[in-house]
């Protein structure tokens, strides 16, 4: 059973490892994916928190990453890194150089300061507990790790928003895996492909306000810009065993921003920070030469399909229900 719900997460993908860590009661935490693998990023959002982007370019000299970290606790929580590069470098991994190995660990962050204590934030200890605790089993989802304060549906301010949290699907395909994990923290909600609201925000009444709609008829709550800037984010990480380049996974990453937005209505906002990460554990390293695009295609739309399944998934599970008991 455990190896057959593993096929249906990020750990589907052969070579990576996923681990949680989190304070229930403060709603924070981070989770890390460990590699290594190639990888590169799209960025959509305009309010980004992160750390050692500029490695993911394929101009950059580092040809692969060790980890990524995915952290709540805003830009506060970026500081959580610092123990997944610790805890790495005592394994012997990382980029060579001539006096040590160092780490490569991109990281970026949702805001979620105003749902628990603020006071608290991911820092080295928890970084270094979510490494830790990373392996091949299933991951878990719902309000768990980086997911542990998520919520979705801000426009009326955070009292009025549901909760939500990790969520991570598989897609099996005849040349290989591609899977995704999403944390959704959304400044708007989440739908099914029906376009129907799952999660976001509610009305006095409790139903769901539809916040595309009241934006686009100007019947949005008055002071919504006041509140919204910068306190939200999806981070999805979209990954795959076939092998390919950083140009590739550019692409694949760009493809894949689509699935977020058939499920986070509205997405890419510029009160959100949305990062979609993209992975091959193929030939990590590698400077492998780019893939024809009818290749191409039909892996990034499985990349696309998963990403937008994981975000469904991290809403679709009642606050505090998780797999973390099955892993």
């Amino acid at each position: 059973m455990s190896g057959e719900r593993s096929r249906r997460t990020l750990t589907a993908v052969e070579g990576l490892a996923v681990g949680h860590a989190d304070d229930p009661r403060a709603r924070t935490g981070c989770t890390a994916i460990l590699g290594p693998f190639t990888a590169a990023a799209e960025v959509r959002g305009l309010a980004t928190g992160s750390r050692e982007m500029d490695a993911l370019s394929p101009l950059h000299v580092v040809p692969r990453c060790d980890a990524i970290l995915l952290t709540g606790g805003s830009a506060f929580g970026l500081g959580a890194a610092d123990g997944v590069v610790a805890w790495l470098e005592e394994r012997g991994r990382g980029f060579r150089t001539a006096a040590a190995r160092v780490p490569i660990v991109p990281a970026a962050v949702i805001y979620d300061l105003a749902v628990g204590d603020a006071s608290v934030r991911p820092g080295p200890a928890m970084g270094r507990e979510a490494a830790g605790a990373a392996g091949a089993g299933p991951v878990a989802e719902g309000a768990v790790g980086a997911g542990c304060g998520a919520t979705v549906g801000k426009l009326a301010g955070p009292e009025r928003s549901e909760p939500s949290g990790v969520g991570s699907w598989a897609v099996e395909g005849r040349e290989g895996t591609v899977a995704a994990l999403a944390v959704v923290n959304a400044f708007g909600d989440v739908v099914d492909a029906s376009g129907a609201i799952l999660a976001g925000c509610r009305t006095p009444s409790g139903g769901h306000l539809d916040t595309a709609r009241a934006l686009r008829e100007g019947d949005a709550p008055g002071g919504f810009g006041e509140r919204g800037p910068a306190q939200n984010t999806t981070l999805a990480v979209v990954a795959t065993d076939v092998p390919l380049g950083k140009l590739d996974l550019q692409i694949l990453a760009r493809q894949a921003v689509h699935g977020l937005v058939r499920r986070v209505r509205p997405a890419g906002t510029p009160f959100d920070g949305d990062i979609v990460f993209a992975l091959s554990t193929g030939a990590p390293g590698e400077r492998l030469a780019p893939r024809p695009p009818d290749e191409l295609l039909p892996l990034a739309l499985r990349g696309e399909e998963a990403v937008a399944t994981a975000i469904e998934r991290a809403v679709r599970r009642p606050p505090g229900e998780t797999d973390r008991e099955r892993r």
